[in-house]
């Protein structure tokens, strides 16, 4: 009896020992970590973010960024059963605890146990969530953890149960861009909150835990059995009764997305308006009520968007058919709940096989029919909707290929039948430079269940395509003040954020070339018909090995003008001109003009474009040109306002191009604001040279298919890099500055030069965006003459000379004359054979 005594009364005292350590522990902690706890009571005053906004230069919205999808609620407008469906996934003691379930905080310490330190899950009661939300970062440590825990007892100390719950459902994140509740009826269901079932209120409760994972319109398999547990534990914790449940747990998925779509799609733009405002705002960017108007004009944009779409979609349809997205995909949603990966819902599924039961019953009560198409669809339907379209590709899944016809399901349920002349392309893809054979029939691209990509033409037919395995940029300013107009810096937003346009630094190419043929003529030193030797070269590159470079073409001209060197883009010739100006001398005026000096390699390869330079870099050096030799910036923001007052925060004030400005004046005026004038360059002279040489490119060079265009105001240059990696063409006229570059993320070869890639888009865009204005050829400036050259040696030729071609020339730098010439019968009587000079006659 006295051993029992003595057993009792020890382990009395263990557990007041060990509930007076757990006491100390706790106090100890409060003491530690409450200095750097934030302060609870400005949850009270707290304010639900105001989304920042981009614009067009014309007010047409382009992008939403922070919470916008938020619509806040008061606690009583919760519907109750709501309320219940919160509780019953996150917290069914939210109104009993002070803050944390220490159950759960039991379950959470055995994870931290088992996992050497870090949380994984559980233990988090609602307040904790607010708390976390609200006031803490989202790191799983230990840390955190106890911080939570103190913020959560602080919280229900200050504010009540239902200021609590308010703050939860207004905060929480529900997938797509949704935060809070009533966001997320809108979003998934098009309701108000009070207007949804209880399936739908049990499937948006079901979303905190995991918005991506158990999203009903990501994994809409996934989300059914999440829902259905979720009804099975509103059942068991008395909130709805056995027919309600009965009822809902049977209802099929009905979601679908209601997304508001921006009014000109210019998705990279928007992005780089958000970063600037997070540069320059911080996080308050997202909740200040800034408004940032852009430069962007809203009908470029489309127009740009639409020519680099389209002619990367023409580039791989040439290389063949790479096959489908996805194959063998479950048609019906029972069929696909079946095959659906478990990991994650192990909860859900431990607490009773009639969750499962449920679930796959809902499943099957979701399916769909189409007329046309043989059985269940609704899985289809649902792969359909999550899944993006780019571009102007839809995707779509193969219901049957049969002969030279194959019928796909859309996903507003739509069959559409595409005949072989959408089809016949689809030869399987080798590689950039070798497709298989042709297909036969439409077996042999893509089977049932598989998930491909379509094209609406313009008079309505459908043909197959894909997502282009090529990348592009198309990027154009306003030469005259460096304002970008629009930007579209890859095939599509959704498939690739990379902002190829400002990102992207690609070996130039051909394109650089006018800028060393424009130091030589700025310099006065070479004239278009000065003469250099398109021939072999061999050179000592600065490594052990000789470099000798070569022309595209494999062939040498010999004797050429710089003319023609531009235009059929000689190689060797501009090697030979960057070897006559000097390296240095050239790379100085290559700085001046606006090139980064560490960006340009310091060697001859730098004649062939082997500088890595981004397409805003090209596009902005060919502005310079265009506005006749200003150096302008480019920009994108136009002004920065706030509030509902739309109070101006910032503005910008570029410098700007006049070619009609006195060299004495520093300032300017359009449209009555005034504007600092950019540094002159270039010679008006040497950049009106420089513009008709380019001309020439159009006209006679490697840039022909511009002419389709039919405009004498337009110029520019193809380029191409080694191996064909990048495509480019850059050109301009007086009012846009233009540049497109197509070529590969994993810089693979393209197989193709500028002039195939990219010069058909660029032709597309501009022919576009120039319709129906007129030319506008910019007038010679004061010293431009017209004289006529022997075209073989690029000297001037007398009166008395004849044939010969024009060519213009600043009229301080002309050639020398041409010594006249005589009649080899003239020589041999006068006895000076072999001089072919006058004066040794005379």
């Amino acid at each position: 009896m006295k051993y029992l005594r003595t057993l009792i009364f020890s382990a009395v005292w263990l557990a007041i020992s060990l509930g007076a350590a757990a006491a100390l522990a706790l106090v100890g902690a409060a003491l530690y970590f409450a200095p750097g706890l934030p302060d609870v009571r400005q949850l009270q005053d707290f304010e639900l973010q105001t989304p920042l906004r981009i614009y067009t230069s014309d007010d047409q919205l382009i992008g939403e960024f922070g919470d916008e999808r938020r619509m806040p609620v008061d606690f009583d407008d919760i519907p109750p059963e709501m309320l219940h469906a919160l509780m019953a996934a996150e917290d069914a003691t939210f109104f009993e605890h002070h803050g944390v379930d220490p159950r759960g905080l039991v379950r959470a310490a055995v994870q931290l146990v088992g996992s050497g330190g870090d949380i994984q899950s559980g233990g988090s009661t609602i307040t904790m969530q607010v708390a976390r939300n609200y006031l803490l970062t989202l790191d799983q440590t230990f840390t955190r953890k106890v911080r939570e825990i103190l913020l959560s007892l602080q919280m229900e100390q200050i504010l009540s149960k239902q200021e609590i719950m308010e703050l939860y459902v207004n905060k929480i994140f529900l997938g797509h861009r949704a935060y809070g509740i009533a966001a997320a009826a809108e979003v998934y269901y098009d309701k108000p909150l009070n207007e949804l079932s209880l399936a739908q209120t049990a499937m948006i409760a079901g979303l905190p835990k995991a918005p991506s994972a158990f999203n009903p319109l990501a994994n809409a398999e996934r989300a059914l059995i999440r829902r259905n547990w979720i009804l099975f534990r509103m059942r068991e914790l008395g909130y709805i009764d056995q027919s309600a449940y009965d009822v809902a747990v049977q209802e099929p998925v009905t979601a679908s997305r209601h997304v508001a779509r921006a009014e000109v799609q210019a998705d990279y733009v928007a992005e780089m308006a958000r970063q600037f405002a997070v540069e320059r705002f911080g996080d308050d960017a997202y909740n200040g009520s800034y408004r940032i108007t852009t430069t962007i004009d809203s009908k470029l944009q489309p127009m740009a968007r639409r020519a680099l779409a389209d002619g990367l979609i023409a580039y791989d349809t040439r290389h063949g058919w790479r096959g489908p997205e996805q194959t063998g995909i479950p048609q019906s949603l029972a069929e696909a709940q079946d095959q659906t990966e478990r990991s994650g819902l192990e909860e859900e599924l431990s607490e009773s096989p009639e969750v499962i039961e449920t679930a796959r019953r809902a499943a099957e009560r979701s399916q769909t029919t189409v007329e046309g198409v043989e059985g269940d669809v609704s899985n289809w339907l649902q792969v359909l909707e999550r899944t993006h379209s780019f571009g102007p590709l839809q995707p779509a899944i193969v219901v049957s290929s049969e002969g030279q016809q194959m019928k796909v399901l859309m996903h507003d349920g739509e069959l559409v039948t595409i005949e072989w002349d959408g089809l016949d392309w689809a030869a399987p893809y080798k590689s950039a430079r070798y497709r298989g054979a042709a297909p036969s029939n439409a077996s042999q691209i893509a089977s049932r269940g598989d998930l491909v990509r379509i094209l609406e033409r313009e008079e309505g037919s459908w043909r197959l395509s894909q997502q282009p395995d090529a990348e592009g940029s198309l990027v154009v300013m306003n030469p005259q003040t460096g304002a970008i107009l629009a930007l579209q810096a890859g095939f599509d937003f959704d498939a690739s954020k990379f902002n190829r346009a400002i990102q992207a630094r690609r070996q130039s190419g051909s394109i650089f070339k006018p800028f060393i043929y424009l130091a030589g003529l700025n310099s006065g030193e070479v004239t278009p018909a000065t003469v250099i030797n398109d021939a072999p070269v061999v050179l000592n590159d600065g490594s052990n090995q000789l470099w000798r470079p070569s022309n595209s073409s494999g062939d040498f001209l010999g004797p050429t003008r710089l003319r023609v060197g531009l235009a059929r883009s000689r190689n060797l010739v501009t090697i030979r001109l960057l070897q006559s100006i000097g390296l240095d001398r050239t790379i100085d005026f290559l700085v001046e003009f606006g090139f980064s000096r560490d960006r340009l390699p310091h060697g001859l390869s730098l004649a062939l474009g082997s500088a890595s330079l981004t397409p805003l870099e090209m596009t902005n050096a060919y502005a310079v040109l265009a506005n006749g030799g200003f150096r302008v910036s480019p920009w994108f923001i136009e002004k920065i306002t706030q509030g509902e007052q739309n109070t101006l925060v910032d503005e910008a004030n570029p410098r700007v191009a006049c070619r009609e400005c006195s060299p004495e004046q520093t300032t300017t005026e359009i449209d009555g604001k005034t504007y600092e004038i950019a540094p002159r360059v270039v010679n008006a002279r040497a950049a009106y040279l420089i513009r008709d040489m380019l001309r020439e490119v159009v006209e006679r060079g490697t840039a022909r298919g511009a002419l389709a265009m039919n405009r004498e105001d337009i110029v520019g240059k193809t380029g191409t890099t080694n191996d064909q990696r990048d495509a480019w063409f850059a050109g301009f006229n007086k009012h846009l500055a233009t540049t497109v570059w197509v070529g590969k993320d994993d810089y693979s070869p393209t197989a193709e030069y500028g002039a195939q890639a990219a010069l058909p888009i660029w032709v597309d865009f501009m022919g576009k965006a120039l319709e129906g204005t007129p030319e506008d050829v910019p007038e010679p400036p004061e010293g431009i003459v017209t004289e006529r050259v022997d075209p073989n040696t690029g000297r001037l030729l007398g009166d008395n000379q004849p044939g010969g071609i024009e060519e213009i020339f600043d009229e301080d730098h002309l050639p020398t004359w041409q010594p006249q010439r005589v009649e080899p019968s003239v020589e041999r009587h006068s006895g000076s054979e072999g001089t072919g000079a006058y004066e040794a006659i005379f």
